[in-house]
């Protein structure tokens, strides 16, 4: 059985990774309250089912996207079911078709590993080097879910929190994007 803590309301006593730590700053020093489930080690989406029933908030999906020539970072944020095509998302967005990157490349810009991206992990990037591009159908969620991080902690905040205060608080403007998911299953 899939094991996800009860909801608490504190960051962890001793943290896994500088970007942990800074998020948990962020959230401190930016007054968001947040809610909080440890969980066993997450490897897919599907995962994510138990921690959504306990968070009450769904786990966004994060890819974490670059040009052919390793010179531009995208972290595209979408619902966690969607359907990602890069050929769909690449022409929505205007841009040469986008391949996953590496590894390397996001822990330099993130500092995370593979499975640990997401829109609060985008406080290590002081430079603004990783452009966040967001599905417009988040706009219409009432709380955003994603890990901490790690892959075996997860924290919810409330859309605007995420809009308002912490994605100014790290320096990035997001894309709000439609992609069409008619056409991304064609």
């Amino acid at each position: 059985m899939f094991y996800v803590s009860e909801i608490n309301h504190e960051a962890p006593k001793e943290f896994e990774n500088e970007t942990q730590r800074l998020i948990y700053e962020a959230l401190a020093k930016l007054d968001i309250p947040f809610d909080r489930v440890t969980n066993d080690y997450i490897v897919s989406m599907e995962d994510c089912v138990e921690v959504n029933k306990v968070l009450g908030a769904s786990i966004v999906k994060n890819l974490f996207l670059c040009n052919r020539q390793e010179t531009e970072f995208y972290l595209y944020v979408t619902r966690d079911n969607k359907r990602f095509k890069t050929k769909i998302f690449s022409k929505a967005l205007g841009v040469s078709r986008l391949s996953f990157a590496p590894e390397e490349a996001l822990t330099e810009y993130l500092g995370v590993k593979i499975g640990a991206a997401n829109p609060f992990s985008l406080v290590y990037d002081k430079d603004s080097k990783v452009h966040l591009v967001i599905d417009e159908e988040l706009m219409e969620y009432e709380k955003i879910a994603c890990n901490d991080a790690t892959n075996n902690a997860h924290i919810s905040i409330t859309t605007g929190d995420l809009f308002e205060k912490y994605l100014p608080y790290t320096g990035h403007e997001p894309v709000i994007l439609h992609v069409d998911e008619e056409e991304e299953q064609a």
